[in-house]
């Protein structure tokens, strides 16, 4: 049986593969970029508001943070609870051309001992949970590709 693929938060990111991209929203007075995405009003308590209109986050940026989980996390997060809790690594990410930190889970395979703080990161499509229907998707953070193809860790 096939399972409809559906963002945990519709409208926080679109795309798969090299289109994968966060949506943020920008303010056209002050220029001040919002993740999560801003659709009411500017945050900026120093703007004195404009039109806030989507726009595609940087894919990349520098862990700012990280540690790792240690414990299954409490209601709304979603996990069954007949299996095994399975640790997973939490990352902060300063986005390249936007300056602002954006948190996310770790790729499958990524833990902390492969993470350092200033290391490159890229936002990626992943899977937060699936049910007999759906598979839910999210944002995952995983060392950044170089140009050969090998990650910033040498993997």
């Amino acid at each position: 049986m096939s399972r409809t693929r559906t963002p945990v938060v519709a409208g926080w990111f679109t795309g798969e593969g090299d289109a994968f991209r966060l949506l943020g929203t920008r303010c056209s007075a002050c220029a001040s970029v919002f993740f999560p995405r801003e659709d009411g009003h500017c945050r900026n308590p120093g703007c004195r508001g404009g039109e806030l209109e989507e726009v595609p986050l940087s894919r990349r940026g520098r862990i700012w943070s990280y540690t790792d989980t240690r414990y299954r996390p409490p209601s709304p997060y979603v996990s069954d609870p007949e299996l095994s809790w399975v640790p997973y690594a939490l990352i902060a990410v300063e986005l390249a051309a936007e300056r602002i930190v954006v948190l996310g889970q770790a790729a499958e395979g990524v833990t902390v001992a492969d993470l350092a703080v200033g290391m490159e990161v890229e936002a990626v499509p992943g899977v937060l949970s699936e049910d007999a229907e759906t598979t839910w998707t999210t944002w995952k953070w995983r060392p950044a590709a170089g140009v050969d193809g090998t990650t910033e860790t040498g993997a």
